[in-house]
């Protein structure tokens, strides 16, 4: 056995990304969501579709589609991949809103932090485009609270 090398142990200290090319290719599908808790006011703006920067739902869906496609790009451990489809749902309740995206691959990994990037960006597009009403004179924001992010299911086929 040969004895390793402080240079050998720096040079698999260093990170790097996950060689897939063994992997076999599959279809792949992963699901994600997410919460945001907004005041009243907020609500009924994005129920109304009345928010003066337009239609919250709709912007929140492009926010996602968009942060699926560069994921790579902010999270640099990502391989990048061909996206073969994003799906973006949202659930209204009285006090939030729920953000459900699907992304769908054929390639040699998966696409859970794709589908969470997804996530989180429309959420933070809802929060932008809310934040106007839910500011208080304080600058603090009381109401407006984004949680509960996971991923809630993987497919592998």
């Amino acid at each position: 056995m040969v004895d390793k090398t402080v240079l050998d142990e720096v040079i698999e200290s260093i990170s790097g990304m996950v060689d897939i090319s063994d992997k076999e290719v599959q279809k792949r599908i992963a699901t994600a969501k997410g919460r945001i808790y907004l005041s009243d006011i907020s609500m009924d703006h994005i129920r109304s579709k009345t928010n003066p920067k337009g239609d919250v739902l709709e912007n929140a869906k492009l926010a996602a589609i968009h942060a699926v496609k560069k994921t790579p790009e902010m999270v640099f451990m990502c391989h990048p991949i061909t996206i073969s489809n994003v799906d973006v749902d949202f659930e209204v309740d009285e006090n939030y809103i729920e953000v459900f995206v699907s992304v769908t691959t054929l390639n040699r990994t998966g696409v859970e932090i794709e589908a969470i990037a997804g996530v989180m960006n429309s959420l933070l597009a809802i929060f932008d485009l809310s934040k106007r009403f839910e500011k208080l004179n304080d600058g603090s924001y009381d109401t407006a609270k984004i949680s509960n992010i996971k991923v809630v299911k993987k497919i592998k086929s």
